[in-house]
Formats: structure tokens, sequence, C-alpha cells
């Protein structure tokens, strides 16, 4: 299928303010140097201001966060004694200090005290959250410039500004699951409709709205996506993680969705063409 041929549509739109928690789906975005307006802008670290995310913290999934204005709201799913708490999409300046996500040392401002507070108890550590400034300047993989010839810039996301899948290659794994599971297992930003299964893996270049995206690499998945979203809980079996690597393991890394630098500014909405540009 060619792309003059084909009829390949966005489908979905979905940021995760708080780097692993859950996300919100929109019906338009603004693009950003770094991804998705207010996509991980905000992040939770521990005592020693290292991040926390599902990999090690399974329970952090069992905090929604929902849209609100100028904002969001965090609640917990099975603590009606924790009242919602307001994040502000932005946070004002205040107090900095240095924390670590991955290899990266960045500096990042301290939210409210009460933000804090609230984590603390809903997660049973001690927690702090923090937002990561304009000018911040963390790049995608600063030691790998072949594949970030442009110096784009990445927000508390693991690698790249933006995450895409494909409605079919889910449809294509449910259909080897015992158990299907849904899109949310994987975190995308971007979801796309009209491809055939796997089609995306081979994908160099696209537009969406006309405007332009690459597409970098298979994203490598860990154990991240054996997490229900709504319980917490670890599927004993390991899946889907499982049966993905019966057919999506090259270089023995698991592979679902594709890792995607795009342009610094403009802006997206459901239902806009997707072209396949190389």
């Amino acid at each position: 299928m060619t792309a003059s041929s084909s009829a390949i549509t966005l489908s979905g739109i979905f940021i995760y303010p708080v780097k692993s928690l859950g996300g919100i789906s929109l019906p338009a975005a603004a693009l950003t140097p770094r991804g998705l307006r207010h996509d991980r802008r905000w992040l939770i670290v521990d005592e020693r201001n290292r991040f926390l995310t599902q990999r090690e913290h399974a329970e952090m999934a069992l905090l929604a966060v929902e849209p609100a204005y100028n904002g969001f709201l965090l609640r917990h799913r099975q603590r009606p004694d924790l009242l919602p708490l307001y994040i502000p999409f932005e946070a004002q300046p205040d107090k900095t200090l240095f924390v670590s996500i991955w290899d990266d040392m960045v500096w990042a401002w301290r939210g409210a005290p009460e933000a804090d507070a609230w984590l603390t108890e809903a997660l049973g550590q001690h927690c702090r959250l923090v937002y990561m400034s304009d000018m911040v300047r963390r790049e995608v993989e600063p030691d790998k410039p072949e594949l970030n010839p442009a110096g784009t810039l990445l927000s508390f996301a693991d690698g790249y500004p933006y995450l895409l899948a494909t409605e079919e290659s889910l449809a294509k794994l449910n259909t080897r699951l015992a158990e299907p599971v849904p899109m949310n297992r994987f975190r995308p930003n971007l979801v796309v409709r009209g491809a055939p299964a796997d089609a995306e893996m081979s994908w160099a270049s696209l537009s969406i709205a006309g405007q332009p995206f690459r597409s970098v690499r298979g994203c490598g998945r860990c154990v991240v996506t054996t997490i229900d979203q709504a319980t917490a809980q670890k599927d004993p079996a390991s899946e889907p993680l499982r049966t993905l690597a019966t057919y999506r393991k090259p270089d023995r890394k698991v592979l679902f969705g594709q890792n995607v630098t795009g342009p610094a500014s403009g802006s997206i909405q459901v239902g806009d063409a997707v072209i396949i540009t190389g």
C-alpha cells in the first residue's frame, strides 16, 4: 500500500502530564520542541531525587489523571479517602533541584508541598513532584547524533518526543492473546488507523496534517506493558511481552510502536490525514 493509495488517519492523541501516571485523551493538541504540549513535564522523584516509574512501582498505575481547567486532577483508584489533587499544567518558578532520569541529570522546579504530601501518602514512600521548565535543555540521545541530527529536545519522556502506534498492530497482537489488552498498556502519544498491521515498523518519515515527522526506530518494550492500568496487577504470564517476543524481537528487544520526532510547532487533531512519505 502506497502513501497515495492509503487512507490512514490519526485516531488518537494522548498526553501523560506526569511521567508513568495515567494519560489523557485529547481531540487536538499543540506541537512543541519537546513533543505534545504538556506531555511528561511533571516527574515524581524519591528521596534521592531519582525518578520513579511503574517498572519498579506498579502501584503508580493506580493514580489516575483526569482533565481539569488549565491542569489535571490526580485521583487514587482505590483510596476514596484521598481527595483528588489539582495540579496545574505549568509550575510557577520556585526552588530548583537536580533530578536524575535514566543517565541524565537535569534541574527542575519543585512542585507544591501539598502535592509532595499527597503523593507520599498515595505511594507509601517519600516523594517529590517536580516540573521541567522550558529553560531546561535535555536532548534526545546526545551520544548518538546520527539518530538525532537536529538536536531534538525531550521532556521527561524515556527517549523520544513521540511514540506512535497503530490500531491494526494492536489488533494483530490481540488475536494471539488469550486475554486482549488495551492500547493504554503501550502508552502512545499518537495512534493511527488504516495501515496494515506492523507496517509502521518500516516507516522512515510521515506527515500528519501536512506536518513532517521522522520515524527513528522501534520502541523497545518493558514490564510496564504487563501491568493492568486499572488495577496495577502484573500479568502472571508476562503478557503481552511473551507473545510479542515471538514475532517482534529483533536484536533482543521486544518492539511495539515507533519512536518519532516532529516539528517544533504546529497542531494536530484526531481525524487528520497521515501520509507515509518515506
